[in-house]
This record gives C-alpha cells, structure tokens and sequence, in this order.
C-alpha cells in the first residue's frame, strides 16, 4: 500500500482506504471515488495531481492525495 501521490503518471490504481475531513470525504464520495475504486493517475505536479475516475476527471491538492491509499 501507498498513498496516491507516490504512484507513477499513468498508472491504474484500486483505492484501499482514505480518511480526511468529512466536507472532503463527501465530495471524494460524490465523485464515486472510495475503498475499492479504480484510479488512474493522469497527471502529476508537486502541488496537485488530475486524477481519473468513471469517466471523469479531478483535481485534487497533493495534501488530499495523500490521504488516499493505493
């Protein structure tokens, strides 16, 4: 296991847990995105990461991402 910011640019990821403030849990569930999703890395930058999943695409800081473990 490793939080989403050490995984590599493009690569396909099944979400294990993740754990932050509820507003931000809330809107992480709203995007479908929680234990056992599928995350693709599609960009990464030193501040925030654009991440893929169910067809859609996010952003998200760094600080969030790490809380996400793959």
């Amino acid at each position: 296991m490793l939080p989403l910011t050490k995984a590599a640019q493009g690569s396909v990821h099944t979400v294990k847990w993740a754990f932050g403030l509820p507003e931000i849990m809330e809107k992480l569930e709203t995007l479908k995105i929680h234990q056992g999703s599928r995350i693709l890395v599609v960009q990464k930058d030193k501040d925030y990461m654009i991440i893929g999943s169910g067809g859609k695409r996010v952003v998200i800081e760094n600080q969030v991402a790490s809380r996400i473990q793959v």
